[in-house]
């Protein structure tokens, strides 16, 4: 009990006090996690063979991870996602396949273990990747959902490598029986525990014995009854749960549901976090998204770090120093052909400037499934345990440059002089009958009311915080520059009813107004303005009612003084009802009279029209007030 006690304490005390210096020194916290592993593990031997067990717990910390990342996409999400998944994903994965198998036969590799070799380095580091693209804000640039759309891609194809691995296997002549036929191997047979791949049976007990077909009915059957079960049984456990009135029941449920998926997948000898991330993806339109969110997602940072820092305490340094040159320059070799692979495909899917460099230089390792693939292969006999030692280092070494990787995006980036983050719009999968461009203090109260009234608003915005903020309160919106043509026409220009223009930008409004009305002439269309100058603009470019963001609130304050200084309640209303129409037939008749090429202030004819305007308007609020007192009397 004390041993665990005093490990336990090891691996904390060095989170603690390494990743907060990484972070202060802008490493992130990944490379303060490998560090604090590498400093508990080779250099100070505080930790020893426990590492290897501890990172299979900790490996949940990536299944935890893509649970999450299900539970923020929908499946209409991964419908339109298809062309990147099987298009730049699925040539990552290929390309880099090819490549690696060529240089391992170049380097004297049977063909089956140059295979496998290559199935095993195609992959790239989802833990480490998407931890840093969040941290640093990065995940909804073009690189960013670049990158997460290869690792999703990596992360399925772990299945269909860990069906082909045992068809590469080559069977030592120990196991051949003097009948020809091949003595299956115990430890072949039961496999060692992971995450990842098999768990605690990669090679199940319940599947060793079935015929193939029966192996692919239990498979089907296990992702069916995932499916079903977030379907149909999510609404009324969570029912269940909610008469205990008890939090801690929530938290448990949420792990419940995460541990026993995870006990499904590895039982046919399938990817726990693949089975996670199709979970969160079915629970992920249900109304009880943000709280497995809020339940899970200290325990997946806690796990995540601890996966982590035995990662970096598992590093063989006596290996490493025997073999440093060959191990050294297969990693440099390793991360430099991946990287001119990502390249090319980056540019080949028109990514450009810091895009292409994000998405380069973030998929240039070796994943956290290469462990799991490199154990499976090890195994079924596919790789024998020396090359696969030496191959576990260069994945080691490979993660272990990821934070450096990073480090050498952000000094590209600010050499190229441009700070701006170029993010990605959505793709935009609603429509209805009211679009509202712009999400500020304006459109934030537009577009409540309007949902709350039960119709369906589909909102655009340029600012991602806003978006981002919208989501945590249970509001959907869309990333992206409202005054787009292709954004405006997704979201559904062509049968909106009516478009309400809330932009802070007086310029944009008026493109987009202009654009609006040149499209659907028929369209109603609201806009905010700035100032009356704005008013005069939007009106020239077709806005049917503007709005001056200022001029309802005034109207109300001037009401509410009126009603302190000696008018009764009613007449206060009056005078506000009669002010803000004369006010609106005068903005419309002003306009005509208004040139945006004259400063107002020298605009004769429009002076001489306001002043009478304004005569007009004191007469009518004070016969108003006078008819008002006759009928008292």
């Amino acid at each position: 009990m004390q041993s665990i006690l005093f490990q336990a304490s090891i691996y904390l005390a060095a989170a603690v006090i390494a990743v907060p210096i990484a972070a202060r020194m802008g490493l992130g916290s990944v490379l303060g996690y490998l560090m604090a592993g590498i400093v508990i593990g080779p250099v100070l031997g505080l930790v020893g063979s426990e590492t290897a067990d501890l990172q299979h717990f900790a490996e949940f910390g990536v299944v935890m991870m893509l649970f999450l990342i299900g539970l923020e996409l929908e499946p209409r999400t991964l419908w339109d996602m298809r062309h990147k998944l099987l298009g730049l994903g699925g040539l990552q994965v290929t390309l880099t396949t090819l490549a690696v198998m060529a240089g391992a036969l170049a380097l004297g590799q049977p063909l089956p273990q140059a295979l496998a070799i290559g199935l095993i380095f195609s992959l790239s580091s989802t833990a480490i990747v998407l931890q840093t693209l969040s941290e640093k804000g990065l995940m909804q640039t073009g690189g960013g959902r670049s990158a997460f759309s290869v690792l999703l891609t990596q992360d399925i194809a772990v299945i269909p490598m860990l069906a082909l691995l045992p068809l590469l296997a080559v069977v030592p002549l120990a196991q051949i029986r003097e009948d020809g036929s091949i003595e299956r191997s115990s430890d072949a047979a039961a496999g060692h525990g992971d995450a990842h791949g098999g768990g605690t049976d990669t090679i199940s007990a319940l599947m060793q014995d079935l015929p193939g077909w029966g192996v692919t009915l239990i498979t089907l059957g296990a992702v069916a009854v995932i499916i079903l079960a977030g379907v149909y049984l999510t609404r009324p456990v969570f029912r269940y749960i909610h008469h205990a009135r008890l939090r801690e029941m929530y938290t448990a449920l949420a792990l419940l549901i995460v541990l026993g998926i995870a006990y499904v997948m590895n039982a046919v000898g399938l990817s726990p976090a693949l089975g996670t991330f199709l979970a969160g993806v079915v629970l992920a339109n249900t109304e009880f998204r943000h709280e497995l969110e809020s339940d899970i997602q200290p325990f997946k940072g806690l796990l995540l770090g601890l996966f982590f820092i035995t990662v970096g305490a598992g590093i063989n340094f006596t290996l490493l120093a025997d073999n440093a040159a060959p191990i050294l320059a297969l990693t440099a070799a390793l991360i430099a052909g991946k990287g001119v692979i990502l390249f090319g495909l980056g540019t080949l899917f028109k990514l450009r400037g810091r895009s292409r460099w994000l998405f380069t230089l973030s998929l240039a390792q070796a994943g956290e499934f290469g462990f799991v693939l490199l154990s499976f292969a090890q195994q079924t006999h596919v790789l024998g345990q020396g090359l696969s030692e030496q191959l576990l280092m260069i994945v080691a070494l490979s993660m272990l440059a990821t934070p450096l990787l990073f480090i050498l995006y952000d000094w590209l980036s600010h050499r190229s002089g441009d700070d701006s983050v170029d993010l990605e719009a959505d793709e935009i999968d609603e429509q209805g009958p009211v679009i509202i461009a712009g999400m500020g203090r304006f459109g934030q109260i537009v577009n409540r009311l309007v949902q709350n009234t039960g119709f369906k608003t589909v909102v655009l915005d340029h600012d991602m915080e806003t978006i981002q903020l919208m989501r945590r309160f249970g509001f959907r919106g869309f990333f992206g520059d409202p005054t787009r043509p292709e954004l405006l026409h997704a979201a559904g220009l062509k049968e909106a009813h009516i478009l309400v223009v809330a932009l802070d930008d007086p310029d944009a409004s008026v493109r987009l107004v202009t654009f609006a009305r040149r499209e659907r002439p028929d369209l109603h269309i609201i806009a905010r303005a700035r100032d009356r100058n704005h008013v005069f603009r939007l009106y020239k470019a077709g806005a049917d009612d503007i709005i001056r963001e200022m001029f309802d609130s005034s109207l109300r304050a001037g009401r509410y003084v009126l009603e302190n200084i000696g008018l009764s309640e009613y007449e206060a209303a009056m005078a506000e009802k009669v002010f803000f129409q004369h006010d609106r037939a005068a903005v419309r008749d002003l306009a005509q009279l208004w040139d945006p090429n004259i400063p107002a202030s020298k605009n004769e004819a429009y002076i001489k029209r306001a002043l009478e305007l304004d005569k007009e308007l004191e007469a009518s609020l004070q016969a108003k007030l006078d008819e008002r007192a006759e009928l008292e009397e």
